[in-house]
């Protein structure tokens, strides 16, 4: 179709006449709602930022002389971000003399790794930087994966709200 037809045809409807693929010979045109047009675009590449996920890496400090209480409570820290999709960077922190013995921090860290099992992957193997060791853990897929499971198998075993559950009649 001729350009002067396509725009009066356009104009008519009260529409844009926009050029869909100017390489092509002749050029492809399209007669829509260009303010439309951009609207759903722009809510389309908005919904796939929302989607997008920011994995942030976490951090939790530990102590070579750590109790087990802490130890424990720190590490169940850690694995919720893990279950979040978060990075977590793990730091042993050594004081004085404490970092002539390396081999105690590294011996948490195995504790933690060996606590985490199959949630957790290491990303950076512990290496002393200083008076610090540290080890970087990432999520491992196949545990979220059956966190996301069983959070839709929980849901599902409850009733919703205002729903009365069936009586038994006797009869």
């Amino acid at each position: 179709m001729p350009t002067r037809e396509a725009l009066t045809l356009a104009r008519s409807l009260d529409l844009d006449l926009v050029e869909i693929a100017p390489t092509a010979t002749p050029p492809v045109c399209r007669i829509m709602d260009y303010g439309k047009f951009k609207f759903d675009e722009a809510q389309k590449a908005k919904e796939s930022r929302r989607k997008s996920q920011n994995v942030g890496v976490k951090e939790m400090k530990y102590r070579p002389k750590i109790g087990p209480g802490d130890f424990e409570t720190k590490t169940r820290l850690v694995e919720k971000f893990l279950l979040e999709g978060h990075k977590v960077k793990i730091t042993i922190m050594f004081r004085g003399r404490e970092s002539a013995h390396p081999e105690l921090g590294k011996k948490i860290l195995d504790r933690i790794v060996e606590k985490l099992g199959d949630a957790a992957r290491v990303e950076s193997a512990a290496k002393l930087d200083g008076r610090n060791m540290i080890m970087v853990l990432g999520p491992e897929r196949k545990a979220k994966a059956k966190v996301a499971e069983a959070k839709t198998e929980e849901r599902s075993e409850v009733a919703p709200a205002g729903s009365a559950a069936p009586l038994l009649e006797e009869g």
